[in-house]
């Protein structure tokens, strides 16, 4: 007799979880640099360097503000190593290059990549 156990918390799609962290993130990478040129212009009195087709600043800044606290906060330093030089670095790096230069055995690096990804999607309120 097979016996479902009872959970308070609906199952949800891993796959998808991690596709949308992933797409967050490398989206992130170009809003910070979007935030601190807006940041330059605005110290050297120059506004609207270039043309805006779109009106998110404000979004845009908020997402970045968000993103960076839970970086900051939520992840321990080997998951936010592990992030960074995965998502966050604009030189693509594949998992074995990583978890040979952090020197931890790839079951080890899958799940703390994994635990980064589940914790980034519940601090943002993906999931």
């Amino acid at each position: 007799m097979l016996v479902k156990q009872l959970s308070f918390i609906p199952e949800v799609n891993e796959k998808e979880v991690r596709n949308t962290v992933i797409k967050e993130l490398k989206t992130y990478r170009s809003l910070k640099i979007q935030a601190e040129n807006r940041r330059e212009q605005k110290e050297k009195g120059v506004i609207g360097l270039f043309p805006q087709l779109r009106k998110s600043t404000e979004y845009n800044e908020l997402k970045v503000k968000q993103i960076d606290r839970v970086l900051e906060n939520c992840l321990d330093e080997i998951q936010l190593q592990i992030v960074r030089m995965k998502y966050l670095s604009p030189k693509q790096r594949t998992d074995t290059d990583i978890y040979m230069e952090l020197g931890i055995k790839s079951d080890k690096f899958y799940m703390l990549k994994k635990h980064a990804i589940n914790a980034i999607a519940t601090a943002l309120g993906i999931i």
